[in-house]
């Protein structure tokens, strides 16, 4: 069964869909407990990225990409498939640090949603060891698509100003 990934782009921000659902497929391609599970990509604005990251992170300023795991199902509950939670991407923030970086916006978005994607499959980068392990995947995923993992650093390197 194929994983079921739903784009939500309430203000039809300009992005390719498939590509995004083709980046979240690919990590969970590599996982096979999860390849059937489901989530969902919110492409949103900076106000509701700000919004979310102030009410769920205690961080008052936007940022580019978010992830909500969903909580847990009692056990009589068996979905057909796992759900595992919502990843919300600010595109106009994604946009200007790949402006600002030129870096590719295609190729930034995908990383956002991988990044996001393996948040909600229990990947983090809170310490060396974790963030070698995320970023190896990271990197897999990227490649797997056609994208070099240098979009990786030259999205991440620059201050916005």
């Amino acid at each position: 069964m194929a994983p079921k990934i739903q784009i939500h782009n309430p203000q039809k921000h300009l992005i390719d869909e498939e590509r995004l659902i083709q980046a979240a497929r690919t990590v969970l391609e590599k996982h096979p407990e999860d390849r059937s599970a489901s989530l969902s990509i919110v492409i949103a604005s900076a106000e509701l990225s700000r919004e979310l990251n102030r009410r769920h992170r205690q961080t008052d300023a936007p940022t580019d990409v978010l992830s909500f795991s969903a909580p847990a199902l009692p056990e009589v509950i068996q979905p057909a498939e796992r759900y595992l939670g919502d990843i919300v991407i600010a595109d106009d923030i994604a946009a200007a640090h790949a402006r600002n970086r030129a870096a590719d916006l295609d190729a930034a978005l995908s990383l956002l949603v991988i990044h996001g994607t393996l948040h909600l499959l229990g990947y983090d980068h809170d310490s060396v060891e974790s963030q070698e392990r995320m970023w190896a995947a990271q990197a897999e995923a990227l490649t797997s698509l056609g994208i070099d993992p240098a979009v990786v650093s030259r999205y991440e390197t620059v201050t916005d100003g």
